[in-house]
């Protein structure tokens, strides 16, 4: 019998084999799509099983909950196993080297005799890849870092999520202390890092030695942790240099020596001022320009937050891949005090997420009007676009110009070389309707790289063109990185901030969205869904409306 998490590790599996192979994209994607509902899930897996309600699940087909229910029954599964035979083990262990197929693979086999890694990494040590056709030098330099990768040890990595909730466990511990006075969360996810691989606390305390014996009992969180007990008076130097990173808090010090000062105060706030710099929120300390953007007054002071959020942007129904109803997800907004919820489902070449044709995207419509009637948060009608190989966008122009917003996206062909993956966006993003480039650049957090293109080449289309760059609150995908936010920022270049929502329990993505935002440096006047409702229509409607 296997849990609903070794599950779901089964159905990536097969999904990574699939695409090893190179065939049957679909049934690749299916299964991951499987992977991403049975993860979101919150109903009795064993009931559904046992019920053979599986199909009931979005995402879930007939072959997919066989497959559930055997795995979930016997912890194994013939088709995974047969699939792990047809896949060659080295052709596994290579999979995420981009244009490395297994058609290369082979060829690398045959030319070279080369069975394991280790055969390979000799081969590519001694020059010989490069001699084999199809390969080359650079081919030859990227597999061998690749295996050298490999072999690196690897601590855990947890997404913000699941850091999150393991630091408030370890932090409710610590404040029930004996003398713990104050505890904070400090280190990679006080700066809000897309993953972290450990935790770090620090506790003001005026008993250490008790309340750290008391750390000592606290609930394992999965991560490694660590925690600095301190006297009060220290608490706040400990807290600034526990935060990190290395490199801000070295430039600090370096500041310190040549005024004179000590790198010591009652707040961290006094610490700053004393080196003659404003606060510098832990989400900009990077050591990328913020010591001498505060020196000079340029760092921003009104970093968008959470409370500047007026709309919910890129939410997904079960008129595509969603779990919830368009009421549903318009009742949740309703609740949380939203002004407006974009409804963006898939569009109709995304037939792998239920991808709406034109007459079940006019349906919606009709479906959202009457929603509309019960919720006072207004509801916009929207899609998120497939990005066409060409850089076209799915429907029709005439369609297109009935939306109030379109959300522009990769989801296939994700492996184009960088000048084919940069003609496409720059493309699609200098077509005439206002768009958002949603999940720019496609990035999986921990399992799947940014695509290959000239990202600054495609900034500069955006800022020419009528459009604005979305900041994707899925913790799966954060897309863009800070660093090319603060490209995009410099261009004069807007934002939207994102839940990519597939349920309503994932609305609450925002705080990831704006975590990344801040990290970018974005203010709150840079960000389009905070203004209100109306202005927010105007400034993202497809047309230029009378």
């Amino acid at each position: 019998m296997a849990d609903r998490l070794g599950i779901v590790r089964a159905l990536r599996e097969m999904a990574t084999l699939l695409e090893v192979a190179g065939q049957e994209p679909f049934r690749a994607r299916a299964y991951a799509r499987g992977a991403e509902a049975l993860e979101r899930l919150d109903a009795d897996l064993g009931r559904l099983v046992e019920d053979r309600r599986l199909t009931e699940i979005s995402g879930i087909g007939p072959g997919l909950a066989g497959m559930i229910s055997e795995l979930y029954r016997t912890g194994r599964s013939d088709v995974l196993e047969e699939q792990r035979r047809r896949v060659p083990p080295l052709a596994q262990a290579l999979h995420g080297i981009p244009r490395l197929g297994l058609a290369k693979i082979a060829a690398l086999q045959d030319a070279l005799g080369v069975e394991t890694i280790e055969d390979l990494e000799a081969a590519c040590e001694a020059g010989r890849v490069r001699a084999v056709k199809g390969m080359g030098e650079k081919t030859e330099r990227v597999i061998l870092e690749h295996i050298r990768r490999r072999r690196e040890p690897e601590a855990r990595r947890a997404l913000l999520p699941e850091a999150l909730a393991a630091a408030q466990t370890m932090r409710a511990h610590l404040r029930g202390a004996p003398g713990a006075q104050e505890v904070e969360v400090a280190g990679d996810l006080r700066r809000l890092t897309e993953s972290v691989d450990s935790l770090s606390l620090v506790v003001a305390s005026d008993s250490q030695v008790d309340t750290m014996n008391d750390a000592r009992q606290a609930p394992a969180t999965g991560l490694p942790v660590s925690v600095s007990v301190v006297p009060r008076a220290a608490y706040a130097t400990a807290l600034l240099r526990a935060t990190g990173s290395a490199a801000h808090v070295q430039h600090l010090e370096r500041l310190a020596r040549r005024r004179g000062v000590p790198l010591e105060g009652e707040s961290e706030a006094e610490i700053y001022h004393r080196l003659g710099l404003p606060f510098i929120p832990p989400e900009l300390r990077e050591d990328e320009g913020e010591v001498e953007a505060a020196m000079t007054g340029a760092l921003p002071t009104d970093l968008v937050t959470e409370a500047d959020i007026r709309g919910f942007v890129h939410c997904h129904t079960v008129y595509s891949d969603g779990r919830h109803t368009v009421a549903q997800m318009a009742k949740a907004a309703d609740a949380l005090g939203m002004e407006y919820l974009t409804i963006t489902d898939h569009s109709m070449s995304a037939a792998y997420a239920g991808g709406l044709s034109v007459d079940r995207l006019e349906a919606q419509w009709e479906e959202i009007a009457r929603v509309q009637e019960t919720v006072a948060v207004r509801l916009l009608r929207g899609t998120e676009s497939d990005i066409l190989a060409d850089g076209g966008l799915d429907y029709p122009d005439a369609v297109l110009e009935r939306l109030d917003v379109i959300i522009a996206s990769i989801h296939r062909r994700h492996r184009m070389d960088a000048s084919q993956m940069t003609q496409r966006l720059v493309r699609a993003m200098e077509l005439p309707v206002f768009k958002i480039w949603g999940h720019a650049l496609g990035r999986l957090i921990l399992s799947r790289p940014p695509v290959e293109c000239r990202v600054e080449e495609v900034l500069d289309a955006v800022a020419a063109s009528r459009a604005a760059v979305e900041i994707n609150g899925d913790p799966k995908r954060l897309d863009l990185a800070p660093r090319w936010l603060r490209a995009a920022r410099e261009r004069g270049i807007r934002f939207v901030v994102s839940t990519d929502a597939h349920a309503v329990a994932e609305l609450a993505n925002l705080q990831y969205g704006v975590a990344m935002a801040r990290r970018g440096w974005i203010g709150r006047d840079e960000v389009l869904n905070t203004l209100p409702a109306d202005a927010f229509v105007r400034a993202v409607a497809p047309v230029t409306r009378a």
